[in-house]
């Protein structure tokens, strides 16, 4: 099939995916299994436009999560969960 368009058309609708796929990719909510524990904390701080207060791994059931504490720019205190990804 032969594009039939404008030059360049095909490659502003190309570059319009990859920008939309990269928003969409960053607005995600923190991704549901984190490798380690620092990974976690920073993907949750960026995600929140928080700092870490604390972080620490708990064991629940047969599942690891992390559990980070954050304070956010206006104050308040957030606990995020993040499942932690078995090997």
């Amino acid at each position: 099939m032969q594009y039939t368009g404008k030059p360049g058309d095909l490659m502003k609708r190309w570059f319009f995916h990859i920008i939309l796929a990269m928003i969409l990719t960053l607005s995600a909510p923190v991704i549901s299994f984190a490798q380690s524990l620092n990974e976690a904390a920073r993907q949750a701080a960026r995600q929140h436009d928080a700092k870490v207060l604390s972080a620490r791994t708990v064991q629940e059931g047969k599942s690891r999560v992390h559990v980070i504490k954050l304070l956010t720019r206006d104050g308040v205190v957030k606990t995020v969960r993040i499942t932690v990804r078995s090997s």
